[in-house]
């Protein structure tokens, strides 16, 4: 991973840290439990923004050099484990809908 994109990455884990010991406060001073409903949301989103980003350093920096060096089947596997684990995670927040 290039440089830049590991202090990119640090520096939004340190936000989140920050937010998640602000979430911590407000519960120790009883604050209003939508207030603390909407500053766990945005915890979520920034951990979704911060994979996002770290999924696409990983593309960059990973999946396209084993490609063009000819290793498409170790690529896919890693892409299709990288899938999966989106999934996983899209249906523990209820974002996929299931037939019965």
């Amino acid at each position: 991973m290039k440089t830049a994109m590991r202090n990119r990455l640090l520096r939004r884990f340190a936000y989140t840290e920050g937010h998640l010991a602000g979430i911590r406060r407000m519960i120790e001073g009883h604050k209003l439990c939508v207030e603390i409903i909407r500053q766990t949301y945005a915890v979520r989103r920034a951990i979704q923004r911060t994979e996002a980003l770290l999924l696409r350093a990983h593309l960059e920096t990973c999946i396209v050099p084993v490609i063009r060096n000819g290793r498409e089947e170790q690529s896919m596997e890693e892409l299709v484990e990288v899938y999966a684990l989106h999934s996983e995670r899209r249906e523990c927040d209820g974002n996929v809908t299931r037939s019965a």
